[in-house]
């Protein structure tokens, strides 16, 4: 079966052929429906690979396609959501979720209807008129799901989209994002520092070297799905949680 997403020895120079290299013979293949998290740690070009992928930048070397088709600029049917919401204070919570039909050029009145299923879905009934400077952190970050989800896209790209998020919000927007994917099953590819976070949310876990980014490890997480918080504490997740981390200790990246 062809994989969605196929790089083959990926690499990504910023400022010439002297400059930074970020990203270097990565290799590595997605199939559809699959949640894949970018584990690693800071500045080891998670994020860069990520961008690439959203044809958001170009790589330097190697070959990345989607759906056997080299990614030269952001491809159709594509979801994407950051570490910051970027929500627009000047518009209401609708006319963000709606913000891709907008640019898309597609009527409204089509999709009115999907963003409030989906913010039903995040539990931000009655907010659609409400403007992003009167919600939570939290709040604003399911805004950003929900249009990242508006044009129900076959590709989900995520970086870090719960970072700046307290302790416990984070946990619900895990469970939340575990339940949409889990109903829909779009490919996803989400960027994290979280070991717990990968485990909890992935099919499977890709563990980047530090810079230049390389695939260290690739590790299917063998947890029934849905999942719920108290797994956390089960032996199978805390034997993958253990399991990467000593990979991050081989590394050198983690100390005692």
């Amino acid at each position: 079966m062809r994989p969605v997403i196929r790089a083959e020895r990926v690499a990504k120079r910023f400022g010439g052929p002297d400059g930074l290299l970020a990203l270097d013979e990565v290799s590595l293949s997605i199939q559809e429906g699959e949640f894949v998290s970018l584990l690693g740690p800071s500045g080891c070009g998670k994020s860069t690979f990520l961008r690439c992928l959203a044809g958001l930048e170009r790589q330097s070397q190697g070959v990345l396609d989607l759906n056997g088709v080299p990614i030269e600029a952001p491809p159709e049917k594509l979801g994407i959501a950051f570490q910051r919401d970027a929500l627009l204070d000047w518009c209401t919570v609708r006319d963000n979720v709606l913000l891709p039909a907008y640019f898309g050029d597609l009527p409204r009145k089509a999709y009115e209807p999907r963003a409030e299923t989906l913010l039903d879905m995040v539990g931000l009934t009655g907010f659609g008129d409400a403007y992003p400077a009167t919600l939570s952190g939290g709040m604003r970050q399911r805004v950003a799901i929900c249009r990242s989800l508006l044009l129900e896209p076959k590709l989900l790209l995520m970086d870090e989209p719960f970072g700046a998020l307290d302790a416990m919000t984070r946990d619900q927007l895990n469970i939340d994002l575990h339940k949409i994917w889990a109903e829909r099953k779009m490919t996803t590819v989400f960027v994290t520092h979280s070991i717990s976070e990968a485990v909890f949310l992935s099919s499977r876990v890709l563990v980047f070297s530090g810079r230049p980014g390389r695939v260290h490890a690739d590790i299917a997480i063998d947890i029934p799905t849905p999942r719920h918080l108290a797994d956390r504490e089960s032996p199978a997740f805390t034997g993958y949680v253990r399991q990467i981390r000593g990979i991050f200790e081989t590394m050198g990246l983690i100390h005692d």
